[in-house]
Order: structure tokens, then sequence, then C-alpha cells
């Protein structure tokens, strides 16, 4: 099998699929309260141009495609399209990112479809600061979301936290505890400058090494050994607990040198880089007509321009990015 390999040797065997720029949260560090100028439909891929792509991703060995938004529970036609992307990447880990409010009613639909594992983004257990950071009153929806996952048996179900100096990082003992309650993984992000509107400033940045020195109270954190699949996080399980907690130390531990990740956004642009604004733009090539070996040539070219390190500034938000 033909593999995608950067320019330092990476093996990129990891999607992360945007469906839709829209979202029904309005979070302060992602955009303004009237959110943001949303592309026209016809801009957006459609289905089938996502199918054919993925098959030319699988085709050169991509094993885990992640499928994410803007918030992905939005787009109409999800189940069926998420039946068939299972169809079309038989023995590809199929995962979803979403904010989980509409994930209670839509938790076992989407079990059905192959996908095995959910990740929830959630970054206060307390309603008013939730309603203050995502301008939305909607955290009990967002808490039967993840209720509704562990029952329709997710394994694992994640949930993924954004500790802010000054604005949650209060909380961070609360969520760790969630893994000591629940089979829970529990993931703390460093805060990450990803847009002009994220409002991002080192001082927000709550570090590792602090996240983990305020969990120490619940018990000691014992080390679980990595995989392959695992990337960029750490691993740990606080003593005793059903669940785990993980960390991502995006700001002060750089995981480049084992990025294994692309992203194609839902305008159908290919991002080999988070934080870099470098892209190819696969929707043309799709609308021109290219050919399979045409559009297999863009994936190369594509990596290629992954670079070793983060090079520029970045000023598309996430959710126009895809999560």
């Amino acid at each position: 099998m033909v593999t995608l390999v950067d320019n330092h040797h990476r093996r990129l065997t990891y999607l992360r699929l945007s469906l839709t720029d829209r979202c029904n949260l309005r979070c302060r560090y992602c955009m303004p309260p009237q959110g943001l100028p949303l592309l026209p439909h016809r801009e957006i891929l459609t289905y089938e141009e996502m199918l054919r792509l993925v098959g030319l991703f699988v085709g050169r060995g991509v094993n885990k495609i992640r499928v994410t938004g803007g918030e992905p529970l939005l787009r109409r036609g999800l189940i069926d399209f998420l039946s068939r992307l299972k169809g079309a990447a038989p023995g590809v880990e199929l995962c979803l990112t979403t904010n989980g409010l509409l994930l209670g009613d839509m938790a076992s639909a989407l079990r059905q479809t192959g996908i095995s594992r959910v990740n929830v983004s959630l970054d206060s257990l307390d309603r008013r600061r939730y309603r203050d950071i995502t301008r939305r009153d909607a955290l009990d929806r967002v808490l039967a979301g993840i209720d509704a996952s562990l029952e329709t048996g997710f394994d694992p179900v994640k949930i993924n936290m954004v500790p802010l100096a000054g604005v949650n990082d209060d909380e961070i003992a609360d969520f760790g505890r969630l893994s000591l309650e629940r089979p829970l993984v529990v993931r703390f992000i460093e805060f990450m400058p990803l847009g002009d509107r994220s409002g991002w400033r080192p001082e927000m940045v709550v570090p590792t090494e602090e996240v983990m020195n305020r969990l120490k109270p619940l018990g000691g954190l014992e080390p679980i050994e990595r995989r392959p699949e695992d990337g960029p996080a750490r691993r740990f399980r606080i003593k005793g607990a059903p669940g785990e907690v993980g960390f991502i130390s995006a700001m002060t531990d750089h995981f480049c040198p084992s990025c294994n990740r692309l992203r194609v956004t839902a305008e159908g642009r290919l991002r080999p880089c988070l934080l870099s604004d470098a892209e190819v733009d696969l929707k043309a090539a799709l609308r021109d007509g290219r050919s399979d070996a045409e559009l297999a040539e863009l994936l190369t070219r594509a990596a290629g321009l992954k670079p070793r390190r983060p090079t520029e500034e970045v000023h598309r938000p996430m959710s126009s990015i895809g999560g």
C-alpha cells in the first residue's frame, strides 16, 4: 500500500474530516455572539465528494478518521453518511467530536453507524459558567448526551477540557473527579492560539504540569502505557479510577515530531498542520473533474507541506478548520 509520508519521515495515518462550519454554540474564545460568516451551502463538500476523498486517503494508509465540525451533528443526512463512510473505509477506526448538545437524541443512531468513539468538548461543569463561556444555557443537554453515550456502549467516551487561567481552571479537580466516578476519559488540552478571534494570550495557558499538580490531591497519577493510536495525549489513571485522565501539551511540549494528522475543512481544503495556514484546495480539483491519480498527487503535495514545527500565525478560527 502507498502511504502518505511527509518530508520529515512522519507517516500520516489520521484524517480529521470537517462536515460543516455551522455551530450551535458561540464560545467566547472561538467566535463573537452573532457568530461568523457562514459558507454558502454550495461551497461545502457534498457527502459524495467526501466519500471519494476518504477512499483515496484510506488507499494511502489512513487508518483513523475523526468526523468534526463546526458541530457535525447539525448537518442533515449525517446518520446515512456515517453508515456509508463505514462502508467506504472498512477496518478504519471512526470517531466523532461534538459539543454534545444533540448527542442525547442521536447517541443510539450514531453507535449503529459504526462510530466507535465519541469526544465531547466541555469546558465547565457549572451551569452559569458554561452559559457564560458558550453563550448558551445548555449544560444539562451536554451532560445528558454524555450519559447516553455511556449507556449506548461507546468506548471510550472522552471529555475534552481546555483550562483557561482565571476562567475555569478552578474546575480542574472537578473534571478529574469524573474519571473516578465513571469510565470516562478526561483530557486536558492546553489553550492554543487559533484564529484572530480566539482572545488567546500567553497568560491564559494553564501548563500541563500545573494541571497535574491540581489533580494530585485526588490520588496518585499512574502512567498508562502508550499505544500507537494514542496520538499526542499522555495517559494516566488516578489511583482506583475506572476512567482515565490525559494531557495534551500543545504549547509547553509540542508533539510535532510524532504528529500523524491531516485535516480536510468543510469547504474541501486539505490542511497538513493545525498551526499553519498552508492548505491545498481539493474541492476545486474535485469539481474540475480531476482523476483519482491527479487527486492523489494533491494529497502527496499536501503531505510535503507539513512543517517540522508550526511556522505561522493561524488566522482561521477552529470552527472553520475542524476540531
